[in-house]
């Protein structure tokens, strides 16, 4: 096979992935999981199944691949976000980064649904789902070390019966950090997600109604607790 050849081939492997990809999202959006599987994406696509399993060999290897472009596609706004702010305190990155969660968030609540909503049941996310999903984690990771290499404002003590868990989880995470600061970030990073997802998911209803300063205060709290101010 000529080189032509092969590269016309690779493109067309490229779309057509981009074309399952796209009516996967599209079905997920109008009906959730449930609506989701191979045979009704290429019914909708005017492909046999056996031809589509040669691009997914199931519903989960396509869920996966979902997963990681959504986790991805957050990441990308995020860092672009902090590299926005590179040169700011290290306060005014934490807040453009918790900002550009939620922007994503807002503008794709379908995909945040399925990377951070309920379960998908009998789906379990292989690691390959890990990087893309650390990549607004670890920018959150960084902001702190950065804020502990200057004069860091205070964080919680840990009590003794959880030392020897943030020992641990420090070592896994951070371990150039305090255990205090690691286990906060973690706690952070949980609040960050759950003030998102109560705004997206309608907890927010007839609670908060100017949502964007609520939002800013909160992760400015969040980001204090990690000794970032």
């Amino acid at each position: 096979m000529s080189d032509i050849a092969r590269g016309a081939r690779a493109r067309a492997r490229i779309e057509v992935t981009a074309a399952i990809k796209e009516e996967a999202r599209r079905r997920l959006a109008a009906g959730g999981v449930a609506d989701l599987s191979l045979r009704a994406v290429a019914r909708e696509l005017g492909m046999v199944s056996s031809a589509l399993y040669r691009y997914f060999p199931s519903r989960d290897d396509l869920l996966t691949a979902l997963i990681i472009d959504s986790y991805d596609s957050l990441g990308e706004r995020a860092e672009s976000a902090h590299a926005a702010t590179a040169d700011a305190a290290p306060l005014t990155r934490w807040i453009a980064v918790c900002e550009a969660v939620r922007a994503w968030a807002l503008d794709h609540p379908h995909e945040y649904a399925l990377i951070y909503g309920s379960p998908l049941p009998g789906y379990h996310a292989p690691r390959t789902t890990v990087p893309a999903a650390a990549r607004v984690g670890l920018l959150l990771i960084g902001i702190a070390r950065d804020a502990h290499r200057g004069t860091p404002g205070p964080v919680p003590a840990l009590p003794s019966d959880l030392r020897v868990e943030a020992e641990r989880l420090t070592a896994d995470i951070a371990p150039d950090l305090p255990p205090e600061t690691a286990t906060a970030l973690v706690a952070a990073w949980a609040q960050l997600y759950g003030l998102v997802g109560f705004e997206l998911f309608g907890q927010f209803n007839r609670v908060v109604e100017d949502r964007e300063p609520f939002f800013r205060h909160a992760v400015t709290g969040l980001a204090r607790g990690v000794g970032v101010v």
